[in-house]
């Protein structure tokens, strides 16, 4: 797994750099990197710890000490499809102080404020406010796809 075409700053320690996919990102001293991470056109403060198998996608950004959990992802995209369409970019944001915790999904356009606490396992479709915290998320119905 490459990194290409990203500015790291000298001090970045990646544990296993052969182990991750970042491309196109920015990334702020003393930062660590686990393994099997992808960032990708992303920017990333100084002091942030990023744990395996976290998920950064294109225009996501990332403030200084910035806690992401294992298994996290963050997405761009309100509406996946396969299928070619016209796509409109929802780049997250997560605020300086930040802990977001393990296995958890914030979806698109979602800004995580400042000293926020995200608790395991949490969907997030909302702007969580400074210092808040946070956990949870049950799915529940909420339309019919209509194929076009």
């Amino acid at each position: 797994m490459p990194i290409i075409n990203s500015t790291l700053h000298p001090t970045v320690k990646i544990w296993h750099p052969e182990l991750v996919n970042i491309y196109g990102s920015t990334i702020g001293e003393n930062t660590k990197i686990a393994s099997f991470v992808e960032i990708g056109d992303s920017k990333i403060g100084r002091n942030c710890k990023i744990e395996a198998f976290a998920f950064i996608p294109p225009g996501s950004i990332i403030e200084d000490n910035v806690f992401i959990g294992p298994n996290t992802a963050l997405t761009n995209d309100r509406y996946p499809s396969a299928k070619p369409k016209a796509w409109s970019q929802e780049p997250v944001t997560i605020k300086r102080g930040a802990s977001v915790s393990a296995n958890c999904v914030i979806c698109p356009g979602v800004v995580i404020g400042e000293n926020a606490l995200v608790g395991a396992g949490s969907v997030v479709s909302r702007d969580v406010l400074p210092c808040q915290v946070i956990h949870g998320e049950k799915a529940k119905f909420q339309r019919v796809l209509i194929e076009e």
